[in-house]
């Protein structure tokens, strides 16, 4: 790959600081990209208790992943003419809107079941899926350009949305499970800790982020060599990028590889994500609530295996940070992804003959490789690129990323085969 350097003509500081601060706040960041979808998973059962019959987190997780999948094409295939600063900014908006309507959908139905309260949720999940991929796409293409320690940070809190979710919901069911209306009161202080959690992301976008001098140095840098999607973030913060100004810098650098060549030479990459996600997301979280069987922990066995999921998901997703831990290598990462597709007989029979103890292993395990995989790719990946051509291929590897979700949601219907009463 050869990779000419742009001149920087933007006003850039000379000695950037502010990294802990932003690493700090791209954390908070991947923790409001994901609170609201995580907060529907870890209320799975409660959800199956007002909708039996429906399969809910496995109908909830089918509903979300066409309109993620959908809006993210669009936002990979015109990523070169979209405003970044609105694109994320909409996306939290949106995820703070719909997270409080879940609350008023069962405030309105008085925590009632039923084909239209269903219907309501499903609309709102659809509109999580449009969230995510503003948010998802536009924050990794936004970091792609900036140091690797923003992007593990920003998916360290992705995965730290789960493990709070989770230890959240398993305090509140503790707390309210043997009062009246007790799950309904839990879900409903849960929600609204998430909504209050996806605002913070917003004001943090908004007011603080665009204003970190390590952050308008890496700016002005990829605006330097032809980005047009960072200049309202620049103008937030304080520096004028002029129109003919803009211009004569495109003039002078390069032209940036298409998404055709920056997929063709990341095709392993992109590959690696897929295959990541299908695995994960054929087993989690449709199967551990459906095809565990029954335990001794009863109604709190889905529950710990979800947190423990998320909390050895976001445990891995800081392994990387060690040098000798972090996994460089094209080939090296490919063998160990393909390895994964191992633990598909292994929760089949562990599901049919094992007992609890194996079960919350091999999940613990899944959370870890999913973790540390996904940080490995994703932070190797974008090394080398110009700031338009990273911030690109971050849109399409995150595209590639929800493609594996949406395709491991649909092969999790498969171990629904030849359980009876399954429909």
């Amino acid at each position: 790959m050869t990779i000419a350097n742009g001149k920087i003509d933007a006003p850039t500081p000379t000695r950037p600081g502010g990294k802990t601060k932003g690493i700090v706040v791209c954390w908070f960041l991947g923790l409001g990209s994901l609170i609201s979808w995580n907060s529907m998973l870890t209320i799975g059962d409660y959800y199956y208790t007002l909708f039996p019959k429906y399969h809910p987190s496995r109908v909830l997780t089918l509903v979300y992943q066409p309109f993620a999948i959908g809006t993210m094409a669009i936002l990979a295939y015109n990523e070169a003419k979209i405003n970044t600063r609105k694109r994320n900014i909409a996306g939290y908006i949106l995820f703070t809107a719909s997270t409080l309507m879940l609350m008023v959908v069962d405030l309105a139905t008085s925590g009632r079941g039923g084909v239209g309260p269903f219907i309501g949720i499903c609309a709102i999940v659809a509109a999580f899926g449009v969230a995510d991929a503003h948010v998802q796409g536009g924050m990794v293409g936004d970091m792609a350009f900036m140091c690797p320690e923003f992007m593990q940070s920003f998916f360290a809190g992705l995965a730290a949305s789960g493990a709070l979710t989770s230890g959240l919901r398993l305090i509140t069911k503790a707390a309210f499970d043997k009062s009246k209306n007790g799950p309904r009161k839990g879900v409903m202080l849960f929600l609204g800790i998430s909504t209050f959690a996806e605002f913070l992301c917003v004001l943090l976008y908004a007011y603080l982020f665009p204003k970190l001098p390590i952050v308008k140095y890496y700016r002005s840098k990829a605006a330097s060599e032809g980005s047009k999607t960072v200049s309202a973030d620049l103008a937030a913060a304080g520096i004028q990028t002029p129109a003919d100004h803009q211009a004569s810098d495109v003039a002078k650098s390069p032209e940036r590889l298409s998404n055709k060549q920056l997929l063709f030479q990341n095709i392993d990459y992109a590959l690696d994500l897929y295959l990541i996600y299908v695995l994960t997301l054929s087993i989690f979280p449709g199967f551990l609530y459906e095809n565990t069987g029954e335990h001794q922990l009863g109604t709190w066995y889905p529950l710990v295996l979800i947190a423990m999921y998320n909390v050895l998901d976001l445990i891995s997703r800081y392994l990387p940070l060690v040098p000798w831990l972090k996994l460089e290598s094209r080939k090296g990462l490919m063998i160990a992804i393909l390895s994964r597709f191992l633990l598909v007989p292994a929760f089949y029979f562990t599901a049919k003959y094992g007992d609890q103890g194996w079960m919350i292993f091999l999940v613990s395990f899944l959370g870890l490789t999913n973790g540390y995989l996904t940080v490995c790719v994703l932070t190797i990946a974008p090394r080398g690129y110009k700031g338009p051509e990273a911030n690109a291929l971050g849109n399409l590897l995150v595209l590639c990323l929800l493609g594996g979700i949406f395709s491991g949601v649909a092969l999790d219907w498969l171990w629904l085969i030849g359980k009876k009463n399954a429909f």
